[in-house]
């Protein structure tokens, strides 16, 4: 199935398996590129040592297509792009708007830029500065979220933009494919999906939690970093909930110090982090620190199987998924079903009747003119 996505980075498949922190590692992003899907592997997460060696290791285990998705705001992010351009890394996404010099400097240098947005003025925005496509998420997607569903902020972006616009937030199979082309996109992004494969490393205690939720079970809550986060209900999510300030202020200098001692930050530059945070947002002291220090929380759940401590970042469609196939199934049944579906549509449409003849004229066969 040929899109603009597949022409422009050059997979086989229009579907994409997104960067997601302590998820999107070597095996997980090797495992969708070899089945023909656009993987994208998660740096926010990695220090830049740590970063190289997982690209590598990407390559290593794959010759197809992948990219690799950067924090805009990270202090080294001018660093770390420099370093998938050396590594020759195809696709730089971003979960927030780079700068227009940023994306440049990584155009310039051959690499696809692909920015995720949430709202159509932003999609204008890194379309202007030169970005190549765009990821819109819709409400539904998992992670930090916006209100505006799918189906009715992709369109919007379709229209707005001339570059290849990526849906994302609510899709799991073919059919949401079809869906999302039927509305102008080149392609599909999942998240949650991806991450309940059996070649994802996240912990089967924790793929045990997100298979046994139901679409009631994902919820969006501001608890944790005072901005709107899709993820499974969990104990720690009731317990942020119920906390008053001061019971969540000490949680979040308990999860500060494990991210410090994680990230070898100091407490100064986890102060000013905070304050960065903090410019022009309500936010409380203690929802400042449980934002600068959230992939700690993620870690817990992700890496460690703690599902009472971590949270469980989740898309809507967790509630609907019920099986741990692995990229290469997945892959395949996604297209299998998509084809199904176009099939079908095309025999909803079939060919017009042919038209009747015309009636003979009233006064018989006329005289040839002249």
């Amino acid at each position: 199935m040929e899109t603009a996505l597949t022409e422009l980075v050059g997979v086989r498949y229009p579907i994409v398996q997104t960067g997601m922190g302590w998820v999107a590692g070597p095996r997980l992003v090797s495992a969708a590129a070899n089945a023909g899907a656009l993987g994208i592997l998660a740096s926010a997460t990695m220090t830049l040592d740590q970063l190289r060696a997982a690209v590598r290791e990407v390559r290593s285990r794959t010759d197809a297509p992948f990219g690799v998705n950067l924090r805009a705001d990270a202090g080294d992010a001018a660093e770390r792009a420099r370093l998938i351009v050396d590594e020759g890394v195809r696709v730089a996404s971003f979960a927030l708007a780079p700068s227009k010099e940023l994306i440049a400097r990584l155009k310039d240098a051959g690499v696809v830029v692909i920015p995720s947005v949430g709202a159509r003025r932003h999609a204008e925005k890194v379309a202007a500065w030169g970005a190549d496509a765009v990821i819109v998420q819709g409400g539904e997607g998992g992670g930090h979220t916006g209100e505006v569903a799918t189906t009715v902020l992709l369109p919007q972006v379709v229209d707005a933009v001339d570059i290849p616009v990526i849906a994302a937030g609510g899709f799991s199979d073919g059919r949401g494919l079809v869906a999302a082309l039927s509305y102008g996109a080149a392609g599909i992004a999942m998240g949650t999906r991806f991450l309940l494969t059996s070649d994802s490393t996240v912990p089967d205690a924790v793929k045990a939690a997100y298979l046994k939720a139901g679409v009631k079970d994902v919820t969006v809550t501001t608890a944790v970093d005072g901005l709107p986060h899709r993820m499974l209900r969990s104990e720690l999510v009731d317990s942020l909930e119920r906390a008053g300030r001061a019971g969540a202020l000490v949680r979040a200098v308990r999860h500060a110090a494990g991210f410090r001692e994680l990230s070898g930050l100091s407490w100064s530059r986890m102060v000013r982090d905070g304050l960065a945070m903090k410019h022009g947002r309500d936010l409380s002291w203690s929802q400042v620190l449980l934002a600068a220090n959230t992939p700690m929380l993620l870690k817990a759940s992700m890496v460690e199987g703690r599902t009472d401590l971590g949270v469980m970042a989740s898309g809507q469609v967790a509630g609907v998924i019920e099986d741990l196939p692995s990229c290469a199934e997945l892959v395949a049944r996604v297209m299998a079903e998509a084809h199904t579906v176009l099939d079908r549509l095309h025999g909803l449409n079939p060919p017009a009747p042919a038209a009747p003849p015309a009636p003979p004229h009233p006064l018989g066969a006329l005289p040839p003119p002249g």
